[in-house]
């Protein structure tokens, strides 16, 4: 374990509670991510990746084990304290959107700072305008959701994500409802971003995707049977009966 890790798992487990059955969604994991680092998680449906990215972003609370984020153990937290942090230090882009529907596109990135209530309207609505020209959406501001295409919905959830200024910015499937070029227009602002020291960390099934992260976790049955910074390693991984050591 890397004490100055961005991220710090050592034994986090997920277990559901179904009655007379429970389910095991994340076994016992341990492993750090470091700032700036740019990871896929990969896995059949059913693998865990969603469960370690609910976790990961605070969403959900493990069973047993530790999380330190950016030095902070966060395992214990009641929810409303894993919200103030998720809130604080992470961005998420939903393969959805998420988006108001009845909301301008300036409006709909504005919201997270509202919920923080540290700025004025003024201050809002600049940083909103800012961010949604950085994604290159400035004659977009006054846009409801159904008017814009899905590839200009996702840059919108992209500058929500980004506007309280995360270390960490989530994707769960954030290309999965887009098409080939539109998905790769998102994954090149992901890079971007990532260039710019924000931690990326993403769920994909889709490899043309996963082969962009430099760092690839591939998960099954709950566990992490790879962790690789080669694609190639993954991939056989992926469709590999045995855990592979870590490379």
């Amino acid at each position: 374990m890397d004490p100055m890790a961005l991220i710090q798992l050592q034994d986090l487990c997920k277990t559901y509670d179904l009655g007379e059955v429970q389910v095991r969604a994340l076994r016992p994991t341990t492993l750090s991510i470091e700032a700036g680092e740019y990871v896929a998680l990969l896995g059949p449906s059913g693998s865990g990746k969603s469960t370690l990215m609910n976790l990961l972003g605070c969403l959900d609370q493990p069973t047993s084990g530790s999380y330190s984020l950016d030095g902070v153990e966060v395992a214990k937290m009641s929810r409303d304290a894993r919200s103030r942090i998720r809130n604080e230090k992470i961005g998420f882009v939903f393969q959805n959107f998420n988006l108001l529907a009845r909301t301008s596109a300036l409006e709909n990135v504005e919201l997270p700072l509202m919920y923080a209530g540290h700025q004025s309207h003024r201050q809002r609505r600049a940083k909103a305008t800012d961010l949604l020209a950085k994604v290159g959406l400035a004659d977009r501001l006054g846009h409801h959701p159904s008017q814009l295409s899905g590839g200009q919905q996702q840059r919108v959830a992209i500058a929500r994500a980004l506007v309280n200024e995360p270390a960490i910015l989530l994707g769960d499937e954030p290309t999965g409802n887009l098409d080939t070029r539109t998905s790769q227009e998102v994954m090149g602002l992901f890079g971007e971003l990532n260039r710019q020291g924000i931690t990326v960390i993403m769920v994909t099934h889709e490899q043309d995707v996963a082969r962009h992260a430099r760092r690839l976790i591939v998960l099954r049955d709950g566990d992490v049977i790879a962790d690789t910074e080669q694609f190639e390693r993954a991939i056989e991984a992926l469709h590999s009966t045995t855990a592979m050591p870590p490379v």
